[in-house]
């Protein structure tokens, strides 16, 4: 996870509107970088880099609510806030929708627009510790051999050893290998822990009856 300080970035198409806003954050002590586009912002974005995004909604060319969706299309984390200068309450609610953490008005109150930018940076810290989570999680996963990968998703079915093995036409000594296997592997002590990792990382579970 990059461990470099949070920056806020924004995207406006109108040069006075940029300056205003980066004196604004910069004299708060963040980190502040600037586009005049949203085009020239997805060409220099790195995904890698912790922060939030102040978006302007009407732009032309590729609008903030597009921009919203490409970042999206593209995995991207980064908490973002809208500015509007028109009051345009349905883009505003389409932009909530899709998970924006705030939505303000031109001229944005600076109290308002800092704490919007403390709690995108709040949100950002999260998913990136969650995202770093799955990622080691898939990690572990993926050191399971093929049928130990089959026995866990037995186990978190609910299937007994003695049902794995008469579905996986087995015994039931060697179930017990392969779970003992699962479980060191995945560094969890207990089924709860098993199931609830499993379940985290979206292991499917075969029907029964299969």
């Amino acid at each position: 996870m990059n461990s470099a300080p949070p920056t806020v970035f924004i995207v406006d198409d109108d040069a006075s509107v940029l300056k205003a806003l980066e004196r604004l954050i910069a004299g708060a002590g963040l980190k502040v970088a600037t586009f005049d586009s949203p085009q020239r912002f997805l060409d220099c974005h790195d995904p890698s880099t912790p922060g939030c995004l102040v978006l302007d909604v009407e732009m032309p060319g590729l609008n903030g609510v597009e921009l919203q969706r490409a970042l999206a299309d593209r995995g991207s984390i980064l908490p973002i806030i809208f500015l509007t200068g028109h009051g345009d309450v349905p883009k505003g609610v389409q932009a909530m929708k899709r998970g924006a953490v705030d939505f303000l008005t031109k001229p944005a109150d600076e109290k308002d627009l800092l704490a919007a930018i403390g709690q995108a940076f709040d949100r950002d810290r999260v998913l990136r510790q969650e995202r770093g989570g799955l990622a080691e999680i898939h990690g572990r996963l993926a050191t399971l051999t093929a049928r130990e990968r089959e026995v866990l998703a037995y186990i978190v079915s609910g299937r007994r050893n003695k049902q794995i093995a008469a579905d996986l036409g087995t015994v039931e000594k060697t179930i017990k290998v392969h779970r003992a296997r699962v479980m060191e592997k995945l560094k969890v002590r207990s089924l709860a822990d098993l199931v609830r990792l499993a379940e985290r990382a979206g292991v499917e579970r075969p029907p029964y009856g299969s």
